[in-house]
């Protein structure tokens, strides 16, 4: 089992860099106060960090 990260967008995108909206959507977010749910892995976590301005980050417990 591993753990799990609710990511959530907390700002718009309007006015952001196009390498910032490539992230977001890659990290399968597309609308203010929409969440998705992500394994925590090294991949997501370096996302995370290049976007930690737009984003609410919580740590979840174990995935099944």
């Amino acid at each position: 089992m591993s753990k799990t990260l609710k990511i959530t967008l907390t700002r718009g995108l309007s006015g952001h860099r196009e390498a910032h909206r490539r992230v977001v959507r890659g990290l399968g977010l597309t609308h203010v106060n929409r969440s998705v749910v992500r394994k925590d892995t090294p991949e997501i976590r370096g996302m995370v960090e290049k976007v930690k301005f737009l984003l609410r980050v919580e740590e979840m417990g174990e995935s099944r």
